[in-house]
C-alpha cells in the first residue's frame, strides 16, 4: 500500500491514483513487492529537522528515504519530500513542477531497491533510471 501524508505545507498530490499505480509499476519492474510505502510531503524546515535528528546532517535536501524493510525483496519505507525544494529545483532546472516531483518520487523508490547516488557513475545510473520511469509515466 502506498500512502501520501502532508505535513506543514499546503499540497495535494496531482492525480494521486495514477501516481500510486505508476509507483507500484516501478517497484514491480525492479523485481520487488510492495508492503507499505509512506510519502510524507513537507517544508524545507521540516525536512531539515528530520535530517538533523535522524542523519545528523545540517543541510537542506529534497528527499530523505528510510528503508524499514526486514525482507530484501519487499518494499517498506518512509520517504520525506520537501515541496519547497522540489519547487526550487524545478525552477532552477527549468522543468515543470510535476516532472520534478515525479522524478523525486521515483528517486526514493530507486534508493529502496538498492540504487545509490554517492559517486558520479552511480548518480548517472540513478538519473538514467529516473528518466526511464518518467518516460513510461508519460
Amino acid at each position: 500500500m502506498i500512502q501520501f501524508f502532508i505535513e506543514d505545507v499546503a499540497f495535494k498530490v496531482p492525480q494521486s491514483r495514477k501516481t500510486k499505480t505508476w509507483l507500484q509499476s516501478i517497484i514491480k519492474a525492479e523485481g520487488f513487492a510492495l508492503n507499505q510505502l509512506n510519502y510524507i510531503f513537507c517544508s524545507d524546515e521540516y525536512l531539515l529537522n528530520v535530517n538533523r535528528q535522524y542523519l545528523e546532517h545540517d543541510f537542506y535536501t529534497d528527499i530523505i528515504t528510510f528503508d524499514n524493510s526486514e525482507d530484501e525483496n519487499l518494499i517498506e519505507g518512509d520517504i520525506f519530500i520537501s515541496i519547497d525544494r522540489v519547487k526550487e529545483n524545478a525552477q532552477e532546472l527549468q522543468k515543470p513542477f510535476e516532472e520534478e516531483l515525479h522524478r523525486v518520487l521515483a528517486h526514493g523508490i530507486l534508493h529502496l531497491v538498492g540504487y545509490d547516488d554517492i559517486e558520479d557513475a552511480q548518480e548517472q545510473e540513478m538519473r538514467n533510471k529516473e528518466d526511464f520511469y518518467l518516460h513510461i509515466r508519460n
